[in-house]
C-alpha cells in the first residue's frame, strides 16, 4: 500500500545543475539549481525564481551555461546554492571555481566541472521558466571512456535526493536502454 504525502516536489532523482552567467559588466556568477531538465532534443528548461541574480543575468546577456555537479565538487556546488548572488558578488571565487568565457555564447564555463551545456536564451515562458537552446556540449577528456563516450563511473555526477535533502552519486549500471524491455514483447 502506498502512503499519501500530498503535493511534494519529489520528482526523483533531480539533477544538480550549476547555472553560470555573466552580468552586464562581464562578472561571472553561478547558482545551484535542481529544477532543470531537457525540454527538447536541443533545448533545456530552467525553473528559476525571478528574484535570482542568474535570472536577471540571463535576461540581460541572453546566454547561460549548465554544468553538471559532480562528487568531487559537492561542497563547492552546494555553496553556490546556499548563498545568493544578490548578496555575495564573488561566489565562484569563494567556492574555489575558475571560469573561461564560452567560445559559443556569452556565458562562463566553470573549468573544474567536467560537463557543460553552453546555451543561448530562446525565451522566458509566461510562468517565468527559462528555455535555452544548446549551442555546444563539452566534456572534459578525463571523464571519457577509451571509445570517447562519457563514463559515469569516472564522471560521478550527483543528484539531489529531495526525500532526505542530500546528494547522491550516479553511476551504477543496471540495464541496457531500449534493449532489456524488448524481452517482454
Amino acid at each position: 500500500m502506498k502512503k499519501d504525502f500530498g503535493v511534494k516536489p519529489w520528482l526523483c532523482p533531480q539533477t544538480v545543475s550549476i547555472i553560470a552567467t555573466f552580468d552586464r559588466d562581464g562578472h561571472a556568477d553561478a547558482m545551484n539549481a535542481a529544477w532543470c531538465g531537457m525540454f527538447d532534443d536541443d533545448l533545456v528548461e530552467l525553473c528559476l525564481s525571478a528574484t535570482h541574480k542568474t535570472t536577471a543575468n540571463i535576461k540581460e546577456t541572453k546566454a547561460f551555461t549548465v554544468s553538471a555537479a559532480d562528487a568531487a565538487h559537492v561542497k563547492e556546488c552546494d555553496y553556490l546554492g546556499c548563498v545568493s548572488g544578490n548578496k555575495e558578488s564573488d561566489k565562484l571565487t569563494k567556492a574555489g571555481f575558475t571560469v573561461t568565457k564560452s567560445r559559443f555564447v556569452n556565458a562562463p564555463v566553470i573549468n573544474e566541472l567536467p560537463f557543460v551545456l553552453e546555451c543561448e536564451l530562446v525565451r522566458f515562458t509566461e510562468e517565468g521558466t527559462v528555455i535555452g537552446r544548446i549551442v555546444n556540449a563539452a566534456v572534459d577528456e578525463s571523464v571519457l571512456s577509451s571509445d570517447g563516450k562519457v563514463d559515469l563511473a569516472k564522471f560521478r555526477p550527483i543528484v539531489f535526493d529531495p526525500f532526505t535533502n542530500c546528494y547522491r552519486v550516479v553511476g551504477e549500471k543496471v540495464g541496457e536502454a531500449f534493449h532489456d524491455g524488448l524481452a517482454l514483447r
